[in-house]
């Protein structure tokens, strides 16, 4: 499908598996605006992104003695463990050769190359294009390069199912306000009905999903809910940690949630969420993360909340059957760089009206 909204870059989705990899410093060989605010959020999350600052004289004569200039700095100045250098529009277009810039520098410290542009429609090539390089460099083993392939396939066939990507143009939105969904939610939770809150996050998003099921449980300790939560031990080094570390919280707010899936498998992680609310028959469900990936089949006659942090995510929802869709706004640059459970806009409202 041809897209006329905005959609995720590829090479950010590569910088975001490099930091997931533990790569400590990663070069963007291109213009100095390049993916500048994510670059510049990453340097929050441990990962130090730098550019090679091509202009209009390397556009025309090539940018390789920049390149290497900027690789001997990075290994000079900052003593990483591990280098990327990442592609972008200009240096794939004008053909520049990123592994032999790495081997002409000199640098000794380990290094790959991801040939990446923007010039994917889907985001997940980017992923695929730095997992691939860090395959064959040893960094991951082939059994986990072929997870993550399929992970992301299922990610990818949500998002068009269901998501952003279902649509050809979706208008963003705020969803319902938070003050009249905790209230229903609260009634809810106070009526003694059988409820489930379930986390299925997207890796470091779920700092702040998780909020919702501490401040659900801060609000109606006794209340009659079940709580689900995708924190398994399964993933890239980074998606390991934080899974550990929201867990930890969560047990911290007295919830032990039942486990189902890992941080990046929200996407393919419906159908063991269908079966778990089939089993447990609940009256309403609190779906926080990614909730369109439950189908609206498994919803049926069920009153649902479901929070995300994409704007044109709440529509589709909405059309699905989701009674209240809520938007989590600038979650992302609050999950960056932190280790602890962050409070979200909506568990801030449940805590205030409990």
């Amino acid at each position: 499908m041809q897209y006329v909204h905005p959609r995720p870059s590829s090479i950010v989705a590569s910088l975001y598996t490099l930091r997931d990899l533990q790569v400590d410093l990663a070069i963007l060989h291109g213009p100095s605006g390049c993916s500048f605010k994510h670059a510049r959020l990453l340097e929050e999350d441990g990962i130090r992104v730098l550019t090679t600052s091509l202009g209009d004289e390397e556009f025309i004569f090539g940018g390789q003695d920049a390149l290497e200039d900027v690789l001997r700095y990075a290994e000079e100045t900052f003593h990483p463990n591990r280098i990327a250098v990442v592609g972008t529009c200009v240096s794939m277009i004008i053909g520049e050769d990123l592994e032999g810039g790495i081997l002409s520098s000199g640098i000794t410290t380990p290094a790959i190359a991801v040939s990446i542009h923007a010039g994917f429609r889907e985001n997940i090539d980017g992923v695929i294009a730095a997992l691939e390089p860090a395959m064959r460099a040893g960094w991951i083993s082939k059994e986990e390069y072929l997870r993550q392939r399929e992970v992301l396939t299922a990610a990818n066939e949500t998002e068009h199912l269901r998501g952003a990507a279902s649509k050809k143009y979706i208008s963003p939105s705020r969803g319902d306000l938070k003050h009249i969904a905790s209230a229903e939610l609260l009634s809810l939770l106070r009526s003694g009905k059988k409820g489930m809150l379930i986390l299925n996050a997207k890796k470091e998003t779920a700092y702040m999903f998780a909020d919702h099921l501490c401040a659900v449980h801060e609000a109606v300790p006794d209340a009659n809910v079940v709580y689900l939560a995708n924190l398994e031990q399964r993933g890239l080094p980074k998606v390991r940690a934080d899974a550990l570390a929201i867990l930890s919280d969560l047990e911290s707010c007295g919830i032990s949630p039942r486990l189902i899936g890992a941080l990046d498998e929200y996407g393919g992680n419906g159908e063991r969420i269908a079966d778990e609310i089939a089993k447990e028959k609940p009256d309403f469900v609190v779906l926080t993360g990614v909730p369109h990936a439950v189908s609206p089949e498994a919803l049926e006659g069920i009153t649902v909340f479901s929070v995300t942090n994409g704007p044109r995510q709440v529509q589709p929802m909405k059309e699905q059957g989701h009674d209240f869709v809520m938007v989590e706004v600038d979650l992302h640059p609050k999950t960056l760089g932190v280790s602890h459970i962050v409070e979200s806009e909506f568990g801030a409202v449940i805590r205030s009206m409990k």
